[in-house]
């Protein structure tokens, strides 16, 4: 157990932290479109090896990897309408039903962004109340990405309302492909927005252990990265133990 102090508002938060607690915030990403088959059978031994929450992969290789993690507590996770959102429902769905034949037990799905800033409330929620509908038939949970950075406070806000509604799982800030990602700022605004059985997950930037330690005290249950080797080596260190790295560690640009 390791206690730290992190910056939260005004005021330093100190609170304690064991290896087990943080590993299983993160989302260990496998989104970049460049990773070639080897990359991704690498990035599935490395979240076994350090026992994350999950994988986080892209669509055509989660059936691979959901094989890999199987008998591990590392959950298997892809992605639906990623990373633009402007897929039509009805393929959304599909992406669902595909996911889900897959071995996904998590999805994060991408919210129409352009229906969000056009204000259409109707269309976003009768399409969010279908994915969640799907994804919880077929025994899985459900991440809504807001990607924050395209939109004003209000739509954040009212976003958090309908995911509420619909009966998300988390709600999330954003894909790690706009312009910026997580802020301490929306996931405060976030977690203040949802009720406590909607967790929030931040993705985008989070690239180091103070900065997981501080949304932790937000109240973000997940983050997704692709540095998960150097957080969770850093988080070993302060608390005295082995590291646990052995061959590449490196992680590939683009994303979150």
């Amino acid at each position: 157990m390791c206690h730290a102090a992190t910056a939260h508002g005004s005021k330093s938060v100190t609170q304690s932290f064991d290896y087990e607690s943080i590993a299983k915030m993160i989302d260990h990403s496998l989104l970049n479109p460049t990773l070639t088959d080897r990359e991704l059978e690498e990035g599935c031994d490395l979240a076994l090896r350090y026992n994350v929450a999950s994988i986080c992969i892209v669509p055509y290789y989660l059936e691979r990897g959901a094989q890999l993690l199987k008998g591990s507590t590392v959950r298997a996770t892809s992605t639906i309408g990623f990373p633009h959102g402007g897929h039509t429902t009805v393929i959304k769905l599909a992406e669902v039903a595909q996911a889900l034949k897959d071995g996904g037990e998590e999805l994060d799905a991408v919210v129409n962004i352009s229906k969000v800033r056009s204000r259409d409330w109707q269309y976003v929620s009768d399409e969010l109340n279908a994915l969640a509908d799907a994804t919880h038939t077929g025994g899985a949970k459900i991440k809504v990405i807001f990607e924050n950075a395209y939109l004003d406070d209000a739509a954040k806000i009212r976003l958090c309302e309908i995911c509420a509604e619909v009966g998300a799982d988390w709600v999330k800030t954003s894909t790690g492909y706009a312009p910026g990602g997580a802020t301490l700022a929306d996931l405060e605004l976030m977690r203040r927005y949802s009720p406590p059985q909607v967790e929030v997950k931040a993705a985008g930037g989070v690239h180091d252990l103070d900065t997981v330690l501080a949304m932790r005290a937000i109240g973000v249950s997940r983050v997704g990265a692709r540095s998960t080797a150097a957080i969770l080596e850093e988080c070993r260190k302060r608390l005295g133990l082995e590291p646990i790295a052995h061959g590449a560690t490196a992680t590939t640009a683009g994303g979150y």
